[in-house]
């Protein structure tokens, strides 16, 4: 790599005033004590030994060579950092973020300017931090992240509960349960693991407890008040992910200091996402650097507002490694205009408005609870059957209207709005909307889709029950897409009263009787853009290699035992077992998950969700199984959780969460 020379300091230890000690993975430009250089600070619990090691390789010395430092510093309770994490983006953990920034502008190697960065975790509290306002932070990029923690994260959508919440719980708890590395640590890793593995957190039963978008959830949403962010945010997301939404959002509430980028990608840093085009991330980044840390003018203050890759008539896959279509920017962001369209008398989506006061077409649906099983996952790290697959399996338990062909391409950009009304004999019930793109052979894409938890139509702070029999209107905000409909396609807007397993059902399950006559669907069209070319990453393939001793594997599977009248969606995710050439420690991590539920019983539904982690190197190795579970009743979620640690094929700890019943909010 060429560029300025620089260190890799593989441990270094930061004494807090509490007198914790958090670890941090430091690359550092030579000779910044006499030339001093600007910082990126990134603070996770995702382990900088292991879990992130291949990213940060990818990343970090890039910004070295470029005369910026680099500093990872693990949260507590992870990776080598000292103490047991107490939640998601807490006052402590954003309080701590806001020391080590201090940390950072005081060494004498730094010029006092700090910018902060990450994907997913990492994303959500450099834009919290932002926030905070502590003064040497000059700068962010976010990416894969959120300004509204309640409706646009793993936990709730719209009141509906996702499934990934519990998946997300079993994660944390396997990924907190690991232990330090020996090498870095010494003697006293074990009982630094010992203390992570008897007080850390099930990270659900504080979830569960908050199921309304509370003081809980603000916490953390920049959203709440985005006059917070006075620095410029460079925020970044792709289609295939589930945190779409956020650099539109962004934009249109931090103002011109935002700035948002929109690949095709799942949850993955651009230079190395799938599916291609890639976007040269580390040259974008260093420029975002330059400007904001050095006082470079080399015009990225000047970046268009908003730049997005529209996609051009994907079709789904198994795999997907290429979307074709192409990229937009718009100088500003406004508002788009819509396109409307309605269902006329004969059932056929038509430009045009609904009829005002039209007499009511009532159309009773009620979906199986297995409808859903194409939708993929909340969000997404491959860019296989983790992304959601042909539609028509799920089109067949849902309500559909589409247009006639199209007489012409029809490109979109921004969030889908559907209004209707409907009545419903239960007082909570789900609905869900998506947007289809048909092709001519029939094949189904999903462009957009959207939840709602009929007991929050109104907001989420304050759900409000629905009255039995009662006409009720409803307005739902889809996710953002970036979208062409290709001439002889065929738009269709798809409604469900089921999304399973990526929302868990409600108590009761009498269907909804929809009014077609009221559906308006608005479309928010592309409108003025310019096009351009997408700079490409100078190395094609980024991470760095690693000795394998096992290899990995993805299975994804949808049972139905017809005997039984139960489906079961399946997951195995297998990392393989991948050794680091210079520190010689191999991590692996094994996710089962399995899901179930009977097609006419929403009680029926059950959740298990096990990581296995091993860590191993000659002479050493250790293992956590670390299992979540949640089922339901009429009245109360169940969830229940345990952790069991080995040290060689020996069994040091165990703990088992008690089992939990917590009351159902109106969900």
């Amino acid at each position: 790599m060429t560029g300025r020379p620089f260190t890799t300091i593989e441990n270094h230890w930061i004494t807090l005033k509490d007198g914790t000690r958090l670890a941090a993975r430091i690359w550092l430009p030579d000779n910044a004590a006499n030339d001093p250089v600007p910082a990126v600070f990134e603070f996770l619990p995702y382990r900088k030994r292991d879990g992130t090691s291949p990213r940060d390789e990818s990343t970090y010395p890039a910004f070295a060579a470029a005369g910026i430092a680099g500093v990872r510093v693990d949260i507590r309770g992870s990776g080598e950092s000292e103490g047991v994490i107490d939640g998601e983006y807490t006052e402590l953990e954003l309080a701590n973020a806001c020391e080590l920034i201090a940390w950072i502008a005081d060494q004498p190697w730094s010029n006092g300017s700090v910018g902060m960065m990450g994907i997913s975790w990492g994303g959500f509290n450099s834009l919290q931090v932002a926030a905070l306002r502590p003064p040497a932070l000059k700068a962010v990029i976010s990416i894969a992240s959120t300004v509204d923690r309640y409706n646009d994260d793993i936990h709730y959508k719209n009141g509906c509960h996702l499934s990934a919440q519990l998946s997300w719980a079993a994660t944390m708890l396997g990924y907190q349960s690991r232990s330090p590395d020996p090498a870095l640590v010494g003697e006293r890793w074990k009982d630094m693991w010992l203390e992570r593995l008897e007080h850390e957190p099930f990270f659900m039963e504080e979830w569960l407890t908050h199921q309304r978008r509370d003081e809980f959830w603000r916490h953390g949403s920049i959203g709440e008040d985005f006059s917070r962010v006075e620095i410029p945010a460079l925020v970044i997301a792709g289609w295939a992910d589930g945190y779409r939404n956020t650099p539109l959002m962004a934009v249109e509430g931090i103002g011109e200091g935002a700035k948002a980028l929109v690949g095709p990608w799942v949850h993955k840093y651009p230079h190395f996402a799938w599916p291609k085009p890639r976007a040269d991330f580390l040259g974008e980044a260093i420029a975002w650097w330059n400007r904001w840390l050095r006082g470079e003018k080399n015009g990225a203050d000047a970046l268009p507002q908003v730049r997005a890759y529209i996609l051009d008539a994907i079709r789904p896959a198994p795999r997907r490694d290429f979307d074709p279509g192409f990229w937009v920017s718009k100088d500003a962001w406004q508002a788009p205009e819509m396109q409307c369209l309605y269902v006329e008398q004969f059932g056929r989506l038509t430009e045009g408005m609904p009829i005002p006061n039209a007499p009511e077409h009532p159309v009773y649906l009620r979906s199986p609870l297995d409808t859903g099983t194409a939708a993929g996952e909340y969000f997404t790290l491959k860019p296989d059957a983790e992304m959601a697959l042909d539609q028509r399996c799920d089109d067949a338990g849902s309500l559909v209207f589409e247009t006639m062909p199209l007489p012409e391409e029809r490109d979109y950009l921004g969030r889908p709005v559907l209004t209707l009304s409907l009545r419903s004999e239960a007082e909570i019930a789900n609905l869900c909307a998506r947007l289809i793109d048909v092709h001519p052979d029939g094949t189904a894409t999903r462009v957009s889709f959207g939840v709602l938890n009929l007991a929050h139509r109104d907001g989420n702070a304050e759900p409000r029950a629905l009255e039995k029999g009662e006409r009720t209107m409803v307005r739902l905000v889809l996710d953002a897409c970036g979208y062409r409909f290709g001439k002889g396609h065929r738009i269709r807007l798809s409604l469900s009263t089921a999304y399973w397993p990526m929302i868990l059902p409600p108590p009761e399950d009498p269907g909804l009787t929809i009014d077609i006559a009221s559906i308006g669907l608005g479309l928010p069209k592309l409108g003025d853009h310019q096009r351009f070319e997408m700079k490409q990453p100078s190395n094609p393939d980024p991470l760095p290699k690693y000795v394998e001793h096992a290899p990995g594997e993805t299975r994804r599977q949808v049972t139905r035992d017809l005997s039984a009248n139960r489906t079961r969606y399946l997951v195995t995710e297998d990392t393989g077992l991948f050794e680091h050439p210079d520190t010689g420690l191999a991590t692996r991590q094994l996710r089962d998950e399995v899901w179930s539920i009977a097609p006419d019983d929403p009680l029926s539904m059950t959740g298990t969700s096990t990581w296995t982690c091993d860590m191993q190197r000659p002479g050493w190795n250790v293992r956590t199984v670390a299992t979540a579970k949640i089922s339901c009743t009429k009245a109360e979620w169940v969830i229940g959780a345990s952790v069991t640690a080995y040290e060689g094929d020996a069994v040091i700890h165990e703990k088992v969460f008690a089992e939990k019943r917590i009351p159902r909010d109106l969900m």
